[in-house]
């Protein structure tokens, strides 16, 4: 409890002459008796012995109002979590060479659907040796001739896993391709936006906005008040060579480098291609043309001060998000502040009612003549 103007209670030092204002103010008018005797010997009225309850009240009022106009304020200590977190943006292939097969837990999936799950796994934990990353901004570009983003910047990694579900190989001829750059730089837009949003104070997510325009000026962030970006890091995933796209890789970290995001760059299968083909003998293994660029992920690396790695297995690609995730670690700030509420409402309330009692006896049962 505290008081905003405790000066206030300096109108208490002119309480004394306000009583005996109020006891001695009216004058000396009185009846004249030749004796007082017989009075003297009465036992005084329940009237005579409450005759200064009026007074009483008025200053007990004049008390509440003092207390009132110095407004008492009562505070309460809250706790505020600031997140210093990262902002990720996970950009993923998903053309037709994604689509060959990898041993994932004794299980046979696709590539694609082996990055999906570890991803999911880095996001939201798991219970062996991945605690998820809850504190951070998730987002998710793909890319196979066009690049296109399936989830925008979030805190709810809820929503996350439903657009990760969605994600699928391309199947027409005329959309498969591998344009690494342009998937490269939509992800620097995007996290450039939600910066930028962060500091004007605009935490409104704006997910409408299309990827070409947000390509030339970038417009989309979802947010929150209370979040700091730390860092943004790019996880640039791919199994080929870029091959399709307006803007070649080395433009991508070029723009990336200048918006101070740093890229993670993952090869996803060998050095080597291979198509599984499934005949009456069996099933044969044949080239699929060249596997991992990579000189040009090296180079994307190196221009943005990230790393890049080699999974040429899903165990492989389990150890690499397990080094990203010891390497970007989030912070959370406690800010304290105090919260405070008036508390003079009660005060001056109960003074008007002091006042109208008072006024009420003085006309009705002291009353006085003349």
């Amino acid at each position: 409890m505290r008081f905003e103007f405790p000066w206030a209670f300096l109108l208490l030092a002119a309480l004394p002459f306000l009583i005996r204002q109020a006891r001695h103010g009216k004058g000396s008018a009185a009846l004249r008796f030749s004796s007082v005797k017989n009075a003297r010997s009465c036992a005084p009225s329940w009237k005579m012995r409450f005759r200064h309850l009026p007074l009483l009240l008025r200053i007990l009022a004049i008390l509440l109002l003092t207390i009132g106009l110095a407004r008492p304020q009562e505070g309460r200590e809250e706790v505020r979590d600031v997140r210093q977190g990262i902002a990720i943006e996970m950009v993923v292939d998903r053309s037709g060479s994604m689509g060959q097969e990898l041993y994932y837990e004794g299980h046979q999936f696709n590539r694609l659907e082996v990055v999906k799950k570890i991803f999911k796994e880095f996001v939201l934990g798991n219970e062996k040796d991945l605690k998820g990353r809850p504190n951070d901004l998730i987002g998710m570009v793909t890319f196979a001739r066009y690049a296109d983003t399936v989830c925008p910047l979030t805190l709810s990694h809820g929503a996350l896993d439903r657009f990760i579900e969605n994600i699928r190989i391309v199947t027409r001829k005329n959309e498969d391709g591998t344009a690494i750059g342009d998937g490269l730089a939509l992800a620097a837009a995007r996290l450039k936006t939600a910066e930028d949003r962060l500091k004007k104070g605009n935490a409104a997510p704006s997910s409408e906005t299309s990827d070409h325009s947000l390509l030339s000026q970038p417009a989309d962030s979802a947010a929150d008040k209370d979040y700091r970006i730390k860092s943004k890091v790019i996880i640039l995933l791919t199994d080929g060579q870029n091959n399709a796209g307006k803007r070649s890789p080395e433009e991508a970290a070029r723009l990336a480098r200048e918006w101070g995001i740093k890229v993670y760059a993952i090869g996803i299968g060998g050095r080597e291609s291979f198509v599984t083909l499934q005949t009456p003998l069996g099933a044969y293994r044949v080239p699929g043309g060249p596997g991992v660029d990579e000189a040009t992920l090296k180079a994307i690396a190196e221009e943005t001060g990230g790393s890049y790695w080699l999974a040429e297995s899903a165990d492989k690609l389990h150890s690499i998000y397990k080094e990203i995730d010891k390497m970007e670690k989030t912070e959370i700030e406690s800010v304290r502040y105090m919260d405070y509420a008036e508390k003079f409402s009660p005060f001056a309330l109960s003074a008007l009612l002091l006042l109208c009692s008072e006024q009420w006896l003085l006309s009705t049962l002291f009353r006085r003549i003349p």
